[in-house]
């Protein structure tokens, strides 16, 4: 039997799910709460599996981690959410486990909690996409981007003639070119590169061909 809480501020609302909700033979709806305040005291008192939250209350990303706060563990599973990209990463941001839209049916509700409390999370097509493309966006946020893919071809070789200790002249000799083409290309290196000296740049260019350690 899974035990579960449902949080909405609408008095209707939140009986009118209880009661259909206690018609599935695997859902005990063990209370119901109107706000954040009432939801943690019977969260605590009760220790439901799942906590149905109506999406629609006030300050809705921060009642879910009051809960987590409260009874960590806590498996919520947010109703009526907007497909939007930014009420969705909201969502999964707070900790929501489970997701039912605003057009979702009492199938879908059951559905959610079945999911949420086997430790799965359901999501609609849609849903799914824009959260893995936030994992993808924040993966790509947190890897830096090595100097290859920055750099031009010929502003990696200046790079590494500056390693090997080349002046902005010396490199102009060995290239054969104007040295005010080698000032422009060593300003587009630090642009790129975020630093501010020549040695900064040419650091950078080491660690990156330095063997990763074990």
């Amino acid at each position: 039997m899974i035990r579960v809480l449902i949080v909405a501020e609408i008095r209707l609302y939140r009986e009118g799910l209880a009661e259909m909700l206690q018609q599935e033979p695997a859902i005990e709806v063990v209370a119901t709460a109107a706000g954040a305040d009432e939801a943690v005291r019977e969260l605590r008192a009760r220790a439901p599996d799942i906590v149905l939250l109506d999406m629609a209350i006030a300050d809705n990303a921060w009642v879910v981690r009051a809960f987590e706060a409260a009874v960590p563990g806590t498996r919520v599973v947010a109703l009526a959410v907007p497909e939007e990209e930014r009420e969705l990463i909201a969502c999964a941001e707070a900790g929501v486990q489970g997701y039912v839209t605003r057009d979702g049916s009492l199938e879908d509700v059951v559905a959610a909690v079945e999911s949420a409390a086997r430790g799965e999370v359901l999501c609609s097509p849609r849903m799914a996409a824009t959260l893995f493309q936030r994992v993808a966006t924040l993966a790509l946020e947190r890897s830096p981007v090595r100097i290859e893919s920055r750099l031009t071809t010929r502003e990696l070789e200046i790079l590494d003639l500056i390693d090997q200790g080349m002046s902005n002249k010396e490199i102009a000799r060995k290239l054969t070119i104007e040295l005010s083409t080698v000032k422009n290309h060593v300003h587009n290196i630090l642009d790129k590169l975020n630093v501010t000296r020549r040695s900064e740049a040419a650091a950078r260019a080491r660690a990156e061909r330095a063997p990763a350690r074990i």
